[in-house]
């Protein structure tokens, strides 16, 4: 159960966090405004547009965003004020014992956790969609890449290649498709180039061959053009920048499982699930080494907690940074290199908590 000293420690513990969350988000919007005001002039974007489109939407991804950094910062600042007015001395010497003293940490960081992870895989995900095309639209245009060889399994046993495409038109360049049966080939469509019809909603093939094979027997039947219905739609071949960054955790899910079917490169679909997952449990990490760090006093005061706590945030990120080029480049399982930084930070957490307990 929770007493009133629990109550205490978590209402500064969120207050702290929260307060620094919001100054922090003030101070970019106003760089961002500074940065953003001729685009927003030159190109009469409307007020409305820019505040509920835009930077409403800003709010929750740079909330997220620098949650980690500052539970790290909150921890450090409000526990280093209680350690220099003695209050955690006071608190120990009734007979509370530093393993209880946690309890409220640990109930504030779960509150935190809770935060973050809803919002980085249900809030933002449409947020930063509506605030990817208001950038779209109105600063930048958007970017959008093509592949070539693209080989691609679109359904099991259906197997499609195609040379090129071209994405602004909506057509690509020696098409085949092959159809497989217990590994056994039973038909082959070739095509000099397949278009999508946004009409029929369906891909037009020209200038084909098509071969079935039925055991020991091949025919073989030629034309001009022919409707297909292949699943698989133009925007499957065109590479969006930021898309990930998009899409909820079911989306990215069913996002992940499709692509791997079709054969993609599903690794930054995989860092970004992965993130979403180890980001908002760093906030107990962090909470444990914030703690351990400020719950005494030493020479330097609340500044030196201050500067070593800035110092290990900033490590943590760097360390993450690293871990993410890793796993980019196959070096690492995405999981793995998503999680390295907690498991290294925890251990760092461990000892520092069971040397403060002492």
């Amino acid at each position: 159960m929770l007493n009133k000293i629990d109550f205490y420690i978590i209402k500064k513990f969120l207050g702290t966090f929260f307060y620094a969350i919001a100054l922090i988000i003030s101070i970019s919007i106003v760089f961002d405004i500074s940065e953003k005001i001729d685009d927003f002039m030159s190109k009469d974007v409307p007020l409305k547009a820019i505040v509920f489109d835009y930077y409403l939407n800003f709010i929750p991804y740079f909330a997220n965003l620098f949650s980690g950094l500052f539970t790290f910062i909150a921890v450090i600042y409000f526990t280093s004020k209680l350690a220099y007015n003695t209050e955690i001395i006071a608190i120990l010497c009734s007979g509370v014992s530093y393993n209880r003293l946690m309890r409220p940490y640990m109930v504030g960081a779960a509150v935190i956790v809770l935060f973050s992870y809803m919002l980085g895989n249900y809030v933002i995900p449409p947020a930063n969609k509506k605030r990817v095309d208001f950038s779209n639209m109105y600063i930048w245009t958007k970017k959008v890449g093509t592949e070539r060889n693209i080989h691609r399994q679109i359904e099991p046993g259906i197997f499609v290649y195609i040379d090129s495409y071209n994405p602004s038109t909506d057509a690509g360049y020696k098409f085949t498709i092959e159809k497989f049966v217990d590994r056994k080939l039973v038909s082959k469509l070739s095509a000099n180039s397949i278009k999508w019809d946004r009409e029929k909603k369906t891909w037009v093939a020209s200038d084909y061959s098509i071969r079935t094979i039925d055991g020991y027997t091949e025919k073989i039947t030629t034309g001009n053009e022919i409707d297909t219905l292949l699943n698989m739609v133009p925007e499957d071949y065109q590479i969006i920048e930021n898309v990930v960054e998009t899409m909820t955790l079911p989306t990215l899910n069913e996002a992940i499982s499709t692509l791997k079917l079709r054969g993609v490169n599903t690794i930054d679909y995989e860092i970004e699930k992965h993130k979403r997952r180890s980001g908002p449990f760093s906030a107990f990490i962090l909470t444990i080494i914030g703690v351990s760090l400020a719950s005494r006093k030493i020479k330097g005061g609340i500044g030196f907690h201050l500067g070593l706590g800035l110092l290990l945030s900033f490590s943590y990120i760097l360390f993450m940074q690293v871990t993410t080029v890793f796993a980019t480049s196959a070096l690492l399982a995405p999981w793995l290199a998503m999680w390295i930084p907690n498991i290294i930070y925890g251990v760092l957490a461990f000892y520092l908590y069971r040397r403060a307990a002492k």
